[in-house]
């Protein structure tokens, strides 16, 4: 069974259970797994969180839950069309929709959680249900050719912006590749900057622009060519709490997506820079850290997905030296400066 069908089936099977209660003459419910702080665990042999074995129940019984069966069903109605018509929907798209259904949103957010309250009932991601984020994810540039559909693509020749990674990114192949490892760098700034000095022939490198926070597209990707294609991922990001972060979600996921996190977590992935240690040690521009960074990087620290003695050693020392620095700092030696000097140092350090 294909998973267009394994869709379908998961979704019908929503309003069967709805239907079933009342042949029986049963008040109908749905179990839904419970997404709350209590039931998110860090698992330390996946290496990131998932869900717990907890559920709340939905009962149309309750007066407060009958408003949020009525949207799941019809959520799920919209996604089974989407999926059996080989249609998707951004969020937003599916927002305005409802505004002709005969329950209401009181906004996009609501609908959001609506959404996300299916995957983790059906097991099943957004993407799958034909559900897409507004915006796309990162760009891909170098050696490797993919093809999505009937259409061929190849990262090298996509332009100077490289490929543009689909929510879709479970559709497309990997036809073949002469790459040795991955780097993604937070900023498109950087990204450019890889792009404009080689790297991608320097390091034999996939080089990928995170665009600040990567989407969910970008994390499956980063997962695949690590599982699939066995290529190790380095992630560059700038030198502060939010670089740790950004970089963290792609390494052992969020707590907020513990249902799909086995789809997007790389816990092999490694954290490259900009250290703490970097800012000493290669002297680069920084500015103060303010309370909310300092406030972030306590968090951080206690934190079990920093619990790896590299991590407590950075962020303790980011804290001691109360500065942080961009990516784009290692210009200040010029800017050819990160690809001949800064990249070469580090991975040999690391490999």
């Amino acid at each position: 069974m294909n998973k267009k069908d394994i869709a379908v089936n998961k979704l019908k099977s929503l309003g069967d259970i709805i239907l079933e209660d009342v042949h029986q003459n049963n008040v109908p419910a749905i179990k839904v797994p419970s997404r709350g702080t209590s039931n998110i665990v860090y698992d330390t042999e996946k290496r990131y969180y998932v869900l717990g074995d907890r559920y709340g129940k939905r009962s149309l019984g309750n007066v407060k839950q009958i408003s949020k069966i009525a949207q799941m069903v019809y959520v799920a109605n919209f996604c089974k069309d989407l999926v059996r018509r080989n249609k998707t929907a951004t969020l937003r798209e599916m927002y305005y929709v409802s505004e002709g259904w005969d329950v209401d949103f009181g906004d996009q957010q609501e609908s959001n959680i609506v959404g996300e309250d299916l995957e983790v009932t059906l097991g099943m991601t957004r993407e799958d249900l034909g559900l897409m984020p507004e915006e796309d994810g990162a760009s891909v540039y170098g050696k490797i050719t993919m093809q999505e559909d009937d259409v061929e693509i190849n990262a090298l020749r996509s332009g100077k912006s490289g490929y543009t990674i689909s929510p879709t990114i479970d559709d497309v192949q990997f036809v073949d590749h002469d790459v040795r490892r991955v780097i993604a760098v937070e900023t498109m700034g950087m990204f450019h900057r890889l792009v404009q000095e080689e790297a991608y022939k320097k390091f034999d490198t996939l080089i990928v622009g995170l665009k600040g926070q990567a989407a969910r597209a970008t994390r499956r990707f980063l997962k695949r060519v690590n599982e699939e294609l066995n290529l190790p991922v380095y992630i560059c990001n700038d030198g502060d709490p939010w670089g740790f972060h950004i970089a963290m979600v792609i390494i052992s996921g969020s707590a907020k997506l513990a249902h799909v996190n086995h789809q997007l977590a790389t816990p092999d992935a490694r954290f490259l820079g900009v250290t703490a240690s970097d800012i000493i040690n290669y002297d680069l521009p920084t500015d103060p850290l303010k309370d909310i960074d300092v406030l972030r990087l306590k968090e951080l620290s206690k934190d079990p997905r920093y619990k790896d003695e590299h991590w407590q050693v950075e962020i303790k020392k980011m804290l001691k030296i109360g500065k942080k620095a961009e990516q784009q700092s290692f210009s200040k030696y010029g800017l050819e400066y990160v690809v001949d000097t800064y990249l070469p140092e580090k991975l040999d350090s690391m490999e």
